[in-house]
């Protein structure tokens, strides 16, 4: 999954209706083109492209007065929608999504009702737990993955990554559960 399709659709379905200039404006207000591939080109070019898919309806709008063309306003669809809580859902609930995308989908998670937000929160949780328990369960009893060279780095390196997105999604679940943000419906 590309941040920027789910970026763009989640703009897009704050503003209600906007043309390229405001979606892309938004995303850098949030600093999208430092943590993601959100870049000017690559917003007007996922606009086009959903649009083309049937995910946004196209609204022209009049000329500017300073002569220049006129703007193209998109608006999600029921589709458009859909997608974007489909792709906002599994931002949540995958056990490794990219960086980009896991931010993009933490950025908008307020665009959930709660117990949906903590519903994929734990699933990823569940999953984040057995993947590490995969990794381990075929080490012998008292493994010291120190003396197994580069591989046992690789190791290592999967457990950490298991257990720290484990404890940070496990964090991010109590403060739902303790009533952090304005959710969907609240």
């Amino acid at each position: 999954m590309k941040p920027v399709r789910l970026l763009v659709l989640g703009a897009l379905r704050r503003r209600g209706r906007a043309h390229g200039y405001q979606v892309r404006a938004d995303l850098e207000s949030w600093g999208a083109h430092e943590w993601s591939t959100a870049t000017s080109g690559s917003v007007y070019h996922a606009l086009k492209s959903m649009a083309g898919q049937g995910l946004l309806v196209t609204h022209e709008t009049v000329a500017s007065e300073a002569g220049g063309p006129p703007r193209i306003e998109y608006e999600l669809t029921r589709q458009g929608e859909r997608e974007y809580l489909d792709l906002l859902g599994q931002a949540l609930a995958d056990r490794e999504p990219s960086l980009d995308v896991l931010g993009a989908a933490i950025g908008l998670i307020e665009d959930l009702p709660r117990e949906r937000a903590l519903e994929l929160l734990r699933e990823r949780a569940r999953a984040m737990r057995e993947w590490r328990a995969s990794i381990t369960a075929y080490l012998p009893e008292g493994t010291d993955l120190a003396t197994w060279g580069p591989v046992g780095e690789v190791l290592s390196l999967w457990l950490s990554t298991a257990d720290a997105g484990a404890q940070w999604t496990d964090r991010m679940i109590r403060r739902l559960e303790e009533g952090a943000f304005t959710m969907a419906g609240e």
